[in-house]
């Protein structure tokens, strides 16, 4: 496990890298705070991105989403498991090549601009993630593909995906039906591996003990925060549980809670909690 942050460090933070599934947002319904943080996050000099390991969606997509909850978002600041598949890819074969995906409009996209041509014919990879639309072809097509000799890539291996009413299975639930029907284990990019989060914190230009990550997930975000030498905040939720191996330096109720902390530790020039202790009530 890494050594804590520094005692200071809500203090001297320059950026949040932000989850959003389950953190911002569920679904189509903003969660607290979110509304407030990002534009708040400017007077207390922090920069910020978005990480997320849902390849769905493209930035521009997840710009446009985030902005009908009333949450303004440029689209370099949206780093998806998608956007650091193709950057793997792009330094696994710098002239491109052929892509098996398994996937939605986001990581196809993201792909292609790397210069990838998406195809089941004769793939030199197969790419697999969320994909809502999935039919038992695709899974055939996937496997054919690796047991022909494709590498196998798994943007993330999420077991959940968190929505209005509770929780859908995740990425991971499709990744492992591949590597059981073909006995091949993927390079995953997304979240708890840290390539997701360097790719964020180079668009930054921060280094990571400059750096926290924000998310709902112990298993996924705060495990790589760790990878990256981060911060982690913890935002108690359904998907956070007790994990006797690691533990967050700082837990919150929601971004709103996040908010105060930030505002609290920026006012006294150092954190005003324990970094390991849990939300206190409010007054």
């Amino acid at each position: 496990m890494s050594p804590a942050p520094r005692q200071n460090w809500l203090a001297s933070l320059r950026a949040l890298l932000i989850d959003l599934d389950g953190v911002v947002y569920r679904g189509e319904a903003p969660l607290r705070g979110a509304t407030e943080l990002m534009p708040a996050l400017a007077s207390l000099n922090i920069d910020y991105a978005f990480v997320t390991n849902n390849a769905t969606l493209t930035p521009e997509q997840y710009e446009a989403k985030l902005g009908r909850m009333g949450i303004a978002a440029d689209p370099s600041r949206v780093v998806t498991s998608a956007i650091a598949t193709a950057a793997h890819l792009t330094a696994l074969s710098p002239n491109g090549g052929s892509v098996c995906v398994v996937g939605e409009e986001g990581l196809v996209q993201a792909i292609r601009d790397a210069g990838f041509t998406v195809t089941d014919d004769a793939p030199a990879f197969v790419v697999a993630g969320l994909d809502r639309a999935l039919t038992y072809q695709r899974l055939v097509a996937a496997t054919r593909a690796i047991l022909n000799g494709a590498a196998f890539i798994a943007t993330n291996t999420d077991r959940a995906l968190p929505v209005e009413d509770g929780l859908w299975p995740g990425a991971g639930a499709i990744v492992a039906a591949i590597a059981t029907a073909t006995g091949a284990q993927p390079t995953v990019m997304g979240k708890p591996e840290p390539a997701l989060v360097h790719v964020a914190l180079q668009r930054l230009g921060v280094q990571p003990h400059e750096a926290a990550i924000v998310g709902d997930q112990v298993q996924t975000d705060i495990r790589a925060g760790r990878a990256a030498g981060m911060a982690t905040v913890l935002v108690a939720a359904d998907l956070a549980r007790d994990v006797l191996d690691i533990t967050p330096d700082l837990v919150v109720r929601d971004l709103g809670d996040l908010l105060e902390r930030l505002r609290r530790g920026r006012r006294s020039g150092a954190a005003t909690v324990s970094p390991t202790a849990p939300p206190t009530a409010r007054d």
